[in-house]
């Protein structure tokens, strides 16, 4: 995918949470499933999974959906920080160069995806 003249065609919504904030986090993960059922709400870890540094709960929609749901989760996110990146077949990229950050920047752990 060129990185310039190309809209990839789907995202990834990571909501972050730890063990003070999980209710919060649930709550939001549920309130997305309710607003958005064509979403795709994935599990729900409690742990640290891939690059990401706290515990998460993935969302993915397509492009189609983008300007619904991201502005819905700027207003909606209860105070949680949400990782935001193209699905554009480059890992690596995706989550260096094109993310979107909603609330605190965090630091990712990105080795696993350099060559």
């Amino acid at each position: 995918m060129s990185k310039t003249n190309e809209i990839a065609p789907s995202y990834h919504a990571h909501i972050y949470f730890d063990s003070e904030s999980r209710d919060r986090a649930w709550a939001l993960k549920e309130r997305v499933g309710d607003t958005f059922p064509e979403a795709e709400v994935s599990r729900f870890h409690e742990k640290n999974v891939g690059p990401h540094p706290r515990w998460s709960c993935q969302v993915g929609f397509p492009l189609a959906m983008f300007a619904a749901i991201v502005p819905w989760l700027m207003l909606n996110r209860d105070g949680l920080t949400i990782f935001l990146h193209p699905e554009t077949g480059d890992t690596l990229a995706e989550h260096e160069q094109f993310p979107l950050w909603m609330g605190e920047i965090l630091p990712l752990k990105l080795d696993q995806y350099r060559k």
